[in-house]
């Protein structure tokens, strides 16, 4: 049925403009197509879809990870950009300035400019 299909990441926001420039812009996505009420970007062998909601932002847990094998330079790079990491007390999770260790896992959590949440996280070996 479904795992066979391939799935696309959604993203609410409330003004397109504002998040144009912060996907685009700041997290350095490709804009492949947009209209009044959405715009797809890639990002690797992915499609995102952020689109137009009065709901934008009220998610309170992680809405997109982005798999990164280096999750401190990664970090480094968008705190360049100005982004603000979030931090997170966690049971067995440690913290080596914004990023979360958790024995192999790293990872770093940041918001969009509607308060979505997202991440970057390295995917250790099973």
């Amino acid at each position: 049925m479904l795992g066979n299909c391939d799935v696309r990441p959604e993203v609410a926001v409330k003004d397109l403009a504002t998040a144009k420039k912060f996907y685009e812009g700041t997290l350095g996505l490709k804009l492949l197509s947009e209209n009044e009420e959405e715009m797809m970007f890639q990002s690797g062998g992915c499609h995102l879809s952020v689109y137009r909601s009065q709901f934008a932002g009220t998610n309170k847990a992680t809405n997109l990870t982005w798999e990164c094998d280096d999750v401190e330079g990664m970090v480094a790079e968008l705190a360049d950009k100005g982004i603000a990491f979030e931090h997170y007390d966690m049971p067995g999770v440690t913290r080596q300035g914004d990023v979360h260790v958790m024995g192999d896992l790293h990872a770093a959590w940041f918001k969009d400019t509607d308060g979505n949440i997202l991440c970057i996280a390295n995917m250790p070996s099973a």
